[in-house]
C-alpha cells in the first residue's frame, strides 16, 4: 500500500489528523501518514466487531507487526503493515505496540481503575504517537518530555470530545464526569499541555510536524474549563474560522 493510500485512509477516518498533515511539509507527511493509518486501524479495532475475543485478535495482530518491525522481520501483509515498517525505526517499535495494547481498555465497559490508569491510558495513547512520530521526523531525546506533556493534553482533549459517543456505546469514559470533575480533569490537561507548548523548540524544525495535530488543543481545554458541560453536550468546538485560522498560523510559523 502507498503512503497516497494510506492518506485516503486517514482522510475518511480521522479528517482533523489529515488537515493537520496537509499543513505540513511533503517530507513528513510519507512519515506521518502510515503512522496515523495504523493509529486509526488499532483505534477503530476495538469497535468493529460485537465479540470482545474478535476485538482483542484485531489489536493482537497489530502488536504482532510492531514486533515483527522491532525486529528487522518483513511485517505481514496488510496494506497499512508495509509504509508503516518504512518510516518506524525499529527501537521505537515497542512503543506502538504500547499503544495497541493500552486500546484493549476500550474493548470492554469497566472504568478507569484510577487516575493513574487513565494517565497511563493517554500517555500510551497519544504519548506514544507522538513520540514516535517525532522520532521518525528526527527529534531526539530530549524533546520527548515536552512531547509527552502536550500529547497528553491533547488526548484529555480528543478523550471530551469522545464522550458522547463513548457513553452512548455504554462506557465510562470519566473518573468523574460532574462539571466539576471536567473542569479539574481540563484545568490539569490544560497545564500540562502549556508545560510542554513550551518547551517545544527542543524540537528540530524539520520534527514539528508531529505536534500539528494538536493545533486545537489549547482552545478546546479552554472552553472545558469555561463551560464543562459542553463535553457531555457534544459541544466541544471552535468555529471553522478559527480552526482553519489556527492551523495556517501553526503551518507557517512551525509552532503551535
Amino acid at each position: 500500500m502507498s503512503v497516497a493510500a494510506c492518506a485516503e485512509l486517514v482522510q475518511r477516518g480521522d479528517p482533523d489528523r489529515f488537515l493537520a498533515v496537509m499543513a505540513a511539509p511533503p517530507a513528513a507527511r510519507a512519515v506521518l501518514f502510515p503512522l496515523y493509518a495504523f493509529n486509526l486501524e488499532v483505534a477503530r479495532a476495538p469497535w468493529v466487531a460485537s465479540e470482545p475475543m474478535i476485538a482483542e485478535m484485531r489489536l493482537q495482530f497489530w502488536r504482532d507487526v510492531a514486533e515483527e518491525i522491532g525486529q528487522g522481520a518483513t511485517p505481514r501483509a496488510h496494506e497499512v503493515a508495509a509504509p508503516l515498517a518504512g518510516v518506524v525505526r525499529g527501537e521505537d517499535a515497542g512503543l506502538l505496540d504500547a499503544l495497541a495494547a493500552a486500546r484493549r481498555w476500550d474493548i470492554y465497559r469497566d472504568p478507569f481503575e484510577d487516575e493513574a490508569h487513565l494517565a497511563d491510558y493517554i500517555d500510551a495513547t497519544s504519548g506514544n504517537l507522538a513520540v514516535v512520530a517525532a522520532r521518525a521526523l528526527g527529534a531526539e531525546a530530549g524533546a520527548e518530555a515536552a512531547l509527552r506533556d502536550m500529547a497528553w493534553g491533547a488526548g484529555i482533549a480528543a478523550l471530551f470530545r469522545a464522550v458522547p459517543e463513548l457513553e452512548a456505546r455504554g462506557r465510562v469514559p470519566l473518573l468523574d464526569g460532574r462539571p466539576d470533575g471536567v473542569r479539574a480533569l481540563a484545568e490539569r490537561a490544560l497545564a500540562r499541555f502549556r508545560r510542554g507548548k513550551a518547551g517545544q523548540g527542543a524540537l528540530p524544525r524539520k520534527a514539528r510536524a508531529a505536534v500539528y495535530a494538536f493545533w486545537q488543543t489549547e482552545a478546546l481545554l479552554k472552553l472545558a474549563v469555561a463551560d464543562p458541560a459542553r463535553v457531555g453536550d457534544g459541544r466541544l468546538a471552535t468555529s471553522e474560522f478559527a480552526r482553519r485560522g489556527k492551523l495556517l498560523l501553526v503551518s507557517m510559523t512551525g509552532r503551535l
